[in-house]
């Protein structure tokens, strides 16, 4: 098994737990396809969610910082939902059930992590300015999960919907897809003195 998954924080496995289990949290959720699951629902595949904050000069030394671990939600045959939880000042806790395209390519892009040769930590890499989420495939499979940045040997594989000109389900090299980002993301020169606003 090429993945070496990292093991989530017992709390925020625990807080999944309870809110999969309490109606009301089920059935307030905005997800069509939970309310609906039919048996029993299992929180699968934790993975830490980080932020990208900034990409330093020349596209290089990404900085990132832990923002949730999500755990892929399954049904009978598929995973149906997603939870997230969050850090509060009193530990991991429960955030939001939700659905939508980003779950079944999470699981697309898993499947085909683990049919690779070469052995990964697997995390998620979300870029908000490009509307972006990323399978991050980290080299170091026994750092802490919770820390780092992305290696340029680090793989990064854009989950679909991907931005325009940017294949989703394609691993780029962090080195080389970086630059890319880094482009896109970057402020303009501003309007010309004189030129409409």
């Amino acid at each position: 098994m090429p993945l070496h998954v990292p093991p989530a924080p017992a709390p925020a496995l625990r807080s999944v737990l309870a809110a999969l289990g309490s109606p009301t949290a089920v059935r307030e959720a905005r997800t069509p396809a939970l309310r609906s699951a039919q048996g029993p629902l299992s929180p699968e595949h934790p993975l830490p969610v980080h932020l990208l904050d900034r990409i330093g000069p020349g596209g290089l030394t990404p900085t990132t910082r832990l923002a949730a671990w999500r755990f892929q939600i399954r049904g009978a045959e598929r995973a149906v939902a997603a939870a997230d939880t969050m850090l509060t000042p009193d530990g991991w806790t429960f955030s939001h059930f939700f659905e939508g395209p980003y779950i079944a390519s999470t699981e697309l892009a898993l499947r085909q992590a683990e049919a690779a040769s070469t052995h990964y930590q697997p995390r998620l890499l979300s870029i908000p300015e490009l509307y972006m989420l990323a399978l991050w495939l980290h080299e170091d499979t026994e750092a802490d999960a919770s820390g780092g940045s992305p290696a340029p040997a680090d793989l990064l594989v854009p989950l679909a919907p991907a931005p325009p000109g940017i294949a989703a389900h394609r691993p780029h090299r962090v080195a080389d897809l970086l630059p890319v980002i880094t482009t896109r993301i970057a402020p303009g020169p501003g309007p010309l003195l004189g030129s409409p606003a």
